[in-house]
């Protein structure tokens, strides 16, 4: 019986064993620890990156980074429309108002046309926003150079949600150190993973402390329990750490596969002009964390995926537009229908850096059998 090929399973090497062990043998189960210090220098080092403080998970930095800018209740952070719930619930959690943005179709992401009309509109309209929280889609970068133009000519500063994009590069600098905060994710189906982890990183020395602060419960300096704000249980374990430790070690070697991955993907399905792929603008390296594929239609895009279903090969669509989904429909949006055409026509196809030539073959010639 044919084994189930998951979208983006986690690639441990074994050699994560010995920080965890490392973890038990110095009694260091907590937020606390050497595997936490050699973690946050390993991404520091790896980005190029001044500081950084490692949290239970993306969507906390996420989260820990508005609080840090200093937004509030009704304040509006511009947000992409085609992205996961994850990168818009914190901004809820702030009791905050997301503001969508449609994406340009080259990169996926943001586009930094509607984003600036968006911009201007809102000020026009008494409310200026007050961060932009940009979002680098499946591991492929958005379009820094134009959003960072505007984000400087308005004054607004960028959150960058680089949870699937660590590894890539924009003009060879790391994505995720652009913005006044970047944001990874560690979570079980990234390029690497701590099981469940993230991590917020930053030039400004008093941002990381902030969030470190924060996410250990806001607790001041003082022989006894003492809190003057709100704080949170986000820290990162130094048991979750020694699996990021490790995972470090091989980044490189993951993002190689999963570019390895589209290469073959691309290869192997040129025969079929109804299938388009996401190509890198100049200047850009993708990580490649998901090989993502356009359909001619929304009704084809279901034959692949039932047919993969059917042959037990997991696959997601595009993400569903923040806009369209129930609970975010009431916020305002600005799109043109790109993101909604990208979501109905859109697959992601199983991307993990240990898929074997084998299973890519199966992969396609389940494909193919969607378009016989």
């Amino acid at each position: 019986m044919d084994k189930k090929i998951w979208l983006s399973p986690p690639h441990l090497t074994g050699e994560e064993q010995q920080y965890i062990k490392e973890a038990f043998d110095t009694n260091w189960i907590a937020p606390k620890g050497t595997n936490i210090e050699a973690l946050e220098e390993a991404i520091k080092k790896y980005t190029k990156t001044q500081h950084c403080t490692v949290l239970t998970s993306g969507t906390a930095a996420i989260h820990l980074a508005l609080i840090i800018l200093g937004i509030k209740e009704k304040d509006e952070v511009i947000c992409p429309t085609f992205t996961f719930a994850a990168t818009i619930n914190p901004v809820c959690y702030q009791k905050a108002i997301p503001i969508f943005v449609d994406s340009e179709r080259e990169t996926q992401n943001m586009s930094p046309k509607i984003l600036e009309s968006t911009i201007k509109d809102r000020i026009a309209k008494g409310k200026k926003p007050k961060a932009i929280l940009l979002v680098h889609i499946y591991g492929m970068p958005a379009k820094i150079d134009q959003i960072q133009a505007i984000a400087t000519k308005y004054q607004i500063p960028i959150i960058e949600d680089a949870a699937d994009t660590l590894g890539a590069t924009y003009k060879n600098q790391k994505v995720g150190t652009f913005g006044e905060i970047g944001i990874y994710s560690f979570n079980g189906n990234k390029i690497i993973t701590t099981s469940g982890g993230g991590a917020i990183i930053s030039n400004k020395k008093e941002h990381t402390e902030k969030a470190k602060y924060l996410a250990t419960q806001a607790r001041n300096e003082a022989p006894h329990y003492q809190h003057t704000e709100i704080g949170y249980n986000y820290r990162m374990s130094n048991i979750v750490a020694a699996i990021g430790r490790g995972q470090m070690e091989v980044i490189d070697d993951r993002i190689k596969a999963r570019r390895e991955n589209f290469k073959k993907y691309k290869k192997e399905l040129k025969e079929i002009k109804e299938i388009t792929f996401t190509e890198e603008p100049e200047n850009t390296k993708s990580n490649r964390w998901l090989t993502t594929i356009q359909t001619e239609s929304y009704q084809k895009r279901e034959k692949i995926r039932k047919q993969l279903q059917k042959e037990k090969i997991e696959t997601r669509p595009l993400w569903k537009p923040m806009h369209l989904q129930p609970i975010f429909k009431k916020y305002p949006a600005y799109t043109n229908g790109t993101a909604e055409d990208l979501f109905n026509k859109g697959l992601c196809l199983p991307s993990g850096s240990s898929l074997e030539k084998a299973d890519i073959q199966r992969i396609v010639k389940s494909i193919k059998k969607a378009y016989q």
